[in-house]
C-alpha cells in the first residue's frame, strides 16, 4: 500500500497531538486537578492513530479503560474531553463519567469502560445496528490483551462472524493485563490466531509502527465495508507508563525491558521518516508541536476554569 506524504503528515500529527494530551493528563493528575484513576495511552498512539483517515463520520468506536486517545482519534473537542476527565460541568458527560466513562456519540465515540471486556460486546451491537439499518457504517472495538481472556470476547466474536457484521476488532497487546503478564494468562502466544476459530482473518500488526497497523486497519475496514465481516487485528504494542498512573510498573516489568521498548518509540520512529525523506524539516516539527501544545494547553485551561457539577443535578438526565 502506497501512502502519500500528506497522509504520512496527517499519521504523525494524530499520535504527537494524542502523546502530548496524556502528557499533560498525567501532570494534572499529579497535581491533584483528576479525581479517580487514569490509564494513559503513551506508548500505544501508533495503534488508535494507525486508523485515523480510513474511517468515515458516521463510524463509531467503541473504548476501553485506556480511552482518551481513541476519543481524540474521532475527533473529540479536546476542551470537552479534558473537562470530563477533570470531572467538571462543561465536560462531555458533564463531568459525572471521568476518564473511565466518557461517551461522546456525536462524533462517533460510544464510550471508554470501566469492565474490562465489557465493551466489546457493546461494538458488536453497534455493528448489528448498522447491518440491519443498511447505513454503511462500521464500528470499532479497542480492548486489550486481557480482555481477550474473558467471555465476551469469545461471544462477541462468534456472533459478529455468524451474523458477517462490519465491525473490526483491535487488540491492543501490551503484554500485561494490569501487573499479569500474557505469558502467565494467555495460552496463546499470538492472539490474532483465535480468529481463526470464529472464520474470521486474524492478523497481527506492529503496534509500534503506524504505517504498518494503517495498511492493517485499511484492510480490515474495507473487508468491513464490502460486506465480508468482521477482522481481528492484533497490534503488538507496548504502554510506557504503569497500569495507572502512580503504579511506576517496574515491580513486574524490568528496566531493561523499559528501555527495549522506548527504543521503539513509535512517534520517534514516525519523526526520523519524515525528516529522512524530506517530508517536513526540523523546523517544521517544531512549529507543529509548539502549535499542538499550545491547543492542549488551552484544553487544560479550559477545564480547570470550568465549574464541578452541582450535587443537586446527580440524578438528573445529561
Amino acid at each position: 500500500m502506497k501512502i502519500c506524504k500528506e497522509e504520512k503528515v496527517e499519521l504523525y500529527t494524530m499520535m504527537l497531538k494524542m502523546r502530548i494530551f496524556e502528557e499533560k493528563v498525567s501532570q494534572m493528575y499529579r497535581e491533584g486537578h483528576i479525581p479517580g484513576f487514569i490509564h494513559l495511552y503513551i506508548g500505544e498512539e501508533a495503534v488508535a492513530a494507525g486508523f485515523c483517515g480510513i474511517l468515515r463520520e458516521g463510524d463509531y468506536v467503541v473504548s476501553t479503560h485506556r480511552g482518551h486517545a481513541h476519543c481524540i482519534l474521532r475527533g473529540a473537542d479536546l476542551g470537552k474531553l479534558m473537562a470530563e476527565i477533570c470531572g467538571r460541568a462543561t465536560g462531555y458527560c458533564k463531568g459525572r463519567g471521568g476518564s473511565m466513562h466518557i461517551f461522546a456519540p456525536e462524533v462517533g465515540f460510544l464510550g471508554t469502560s470501566g469492565i474490562v471486556g465489557g465493551s466489546i460486546p457493546m461494538a458488536v451491537g453497534v455493528a448489528l445496528q448498522a447491518k440491519l439499518q443498511r447505513t454503511g457504517q462500521i464500528s470499532v472495538s479497542f480492548f486489550g490483551d486481557g480482555a481477550s481472556n474473558n467471555g465476551t470476547f469469545h461471544e462477541s466474536l462468534n456472533l459478529a462472524a455468524l451474523w458477517k457484521l462490519p465491525i473490526i476488532f483491535v487488540c491492543e497487546n501490551n503484554l500485561y493485563a494490569s501487573s499479569v503478564s500474557t505469558i502467565r494468562s494467555t495460552s496463546v502466544k499470538d492472539i490474532a490466531v483465535r480468529g481463526t476459530s470464529y472464520d474470521m482473518p486474524g492478523t497481527i500488526a506492529d503496534g509500534m509502527d503506524v504505517l504498518d497497523v494503517h495498511e492493517k486497519a485499511l484492510e480490515a475496514v474495507n473487508r468491513a465495508r464490502s460486506g465480508e465481516g468482521p477482522t481481528l487485528i492484533e497490534c503488538k504494542t507496548y504502554r510506557f507508563h504503569g497500569h495507572t498512573e502512580g503504579d511506576p510498573g517496574l515491580d513486574y516489568r524490568t528496566k531493561q525491558e523499559l528501555k527495549k521498548w522506548r527504543e521503539k518509540d513509535p512517534i520517534q520512529k514516525m519523526k526520523k521518516l519524515l525528516v529522512s525523506e524530506k517530508i517536513i524539516d526540523e523546523k517544521g516539527l517544531s512549529e507543529l508541536e509548539h502549535w499542538l501544545k499550545a491547543k492542549i494547553e488551552e484544553s487544560a485551561v479550559f477545564a480547570l476554569e470550568s465549574p464541578y457539577p452541582k450535587p443537586e443535578e446527580a440524578l438528573s438526565k445529561l
